[in-house]
């Protein structure tokens, strides 16, 4: 093992870095001394930064207008453990890595693939971005890591989401070239979060290495675009084997291919086409540098697919039908919004809510169906946490507001008395957007946020 340099980095990596960047490596490594970039991303799809700004307790400014919803963070006073984080009002990101789905850029309406999703960053800004229009298919080959994905999109409170576990292939197989976008955040060495994960392994094996896997990957992610749509592909590591060389024989393989000239970004550096084949195309990927950019490095190309032929045309989902007397009885007495029994599921008694775009996923491992509803159990229905983080005010009969200190408390497990109030069950509520489901039995306030979330 080499021996390690400061801030967890081997000395071969500077080494390298050196020899690659010349006179600015010296910025380079001096920016490596700086404190980490702190950072969040409101979640549009709940509330606006403008009036989020205002309740949190935290200094904010702007990333800048490349992403409206994106603020550097300054003293964070543990901002994961503050109610508005479980309530899913912002997700923690650092900046660099929130410049994926602002040139990834999806519209509403649009049909997108996260294919490397886990643990979620990207595919709740792509969801934001989708503005709840759409469809958002968030992949992970590793089902170990599944769970945690499935967790974040529910807390985004996005509906137009299926969460999957499945390979390249099996993707392809599947679904064919029906993809308006397709985000490949590549498995990578890492090297750009080598400071913010305490060091790990590295050397020019296991570069090469990810390099190779990359290749693969993003052979078989060309047959899940559309003509005329756009593949993505990001790193957070600098070695340009695994950024420009990797996209310079891509383009030498699919020549259907072109790099799109993306938007510009303050900080950003181009591309450089001498660190792999000399396609002057490479110049128009995009790097963020530490040393130029206030984030932790990344490696950005946004490419379109040539309009060689008509886009394929996805097979709707078939939902299972069932039985679902008692969730009419709950949508009756709690909820204000009236869905079409058409997007409801059921699998093994639990009832979902399809997105409005769902597509056929053949045998695909499916984690998520849309949006988890509740349990249809024998003689009632149990709503999920999920449906609660979904739902707007709006959207229930008589939602019960909660101060920050109560949602505190509600976050502990912690139960209260509510004198006056009707039985039944509760959607509690934080700044106007759901944190999760109580009910009231005589005066009393049962909590039901889930005890494996619980302070």
């Amino acid at each position: 093992m080499a021996q390690r340099a400061l801030f967890n980095f081997p000395l071969a990596f500077f080494d390298k870095m050196e020899r690659l960047m010349g006179a600015e490596f010296a910025a380079f490594r001096q920016s490596l001394e700086r404190p980490l970039h702190q950072a969040l991303r409101v979640n549009t799809l709940k509330t606006n930064p403008a009036a989020l700004r205002q309740t949190l307790p935290f200094t904010l400014t702007p990333v800048g207008d490349w992403e409206p919803a994106g603020f550097h963070l300054h003293d964070p006073n543990r901002p994961g453990s503050h109610p508005a984080h479980a309530a899913g009002l912002y997700y923690l990101q650092e900046p660099a890595a929130m410049t994926v789905g602002a040139l990834a850029d999806p519209q509403p309406g649009d049909l997108v693939l996260d294919l490397a999703a886990a643990p979620g960053g990207k595919s709740t800004h792509l969801a934001a971005r989708l503005g709840d229009r759409g469809l958002l298919v968030a992949n992970d080959i590793d089902r170990s890591r599944v769970p945690h994905l499935a967790q974040n999109l529910e807390r985004w409170g996005a509906r137009q989401v299926l969460v999957t576990s499945a390979t390249p292939t099996q993707l392809a197989d599947t679904f064919g070239p029906i993809f308006d976008r397709v985000l490949v955040d590549a498995p990578c060495s890492g090297e750009g979060m080598l400071r913010r994960t305490g060091g790990h392994e590295w050397d020019e094996g296991q570069v090469a290495a990810c390099a190779r896997r990359q290749q693969l990957i993003l052979d078989t992610a060309v047959s899940l675009v559309r003509p005329g749509g756009w593949l993505i592909y990001s790193t957070c590591t600098f070695s340009p084997e695994e950024n420009e060389a990797v996209i310079g024989r891509f383009l030498q393989d699919h020549p259907r291919f072109e790099i799109e000239t993306t938007l510009p970004i303050p900080g950003s550096q181009p591309g450089r086409p001498d660190w792999a084949n000399g396609n002057p195309q490479l110049a128009r990927t995009v790097r963020f540098w530490p040393h130029h950019f206030p984030g932790e490095g990344h490696f950005v190309a946004v490419l379109r697919c040539g309009q060689t032929a008509e886009p394929a045309i996805p097979r709707p989902f078939v939902a299972k039908r069932g039985d679902w007397r008692h969730w009419r009885t709950f949508a009756r007495d709690v909820l204000a919004v009236d869905w079409a029994e058409e997007r409801l599921h059921e699998v093994n008694g639990r009832l979902y809510l399809l997105p409005e775009k769902a597509i056929d996923t053949g045998s695909l491992y499916l984690v998520r169906y849309g949006v988890l509803l509740g349990e249809l159990r024998w003689g009632y229905f149990r709503p999920d946490h999920h449906l609660a983080l979904t739902l707007r005010p709006s959207e229930v009969q008589d939602p019960l507001s909660v101060s920050a200190e109560e949602a505190t408390r509600y976050l502990r497990g912690e139960t209260w008395a509510v004198a006056g109030q009707a039985n039944g069950w509760r959607l509690l509520t934080l700044a106007g957007v759901g944190i999760g489901w109580g009910k009231v039995v005589n005066g009393r306030l049962q909590n039901h946020y889930p005890r494996g979330l619980r302070r």
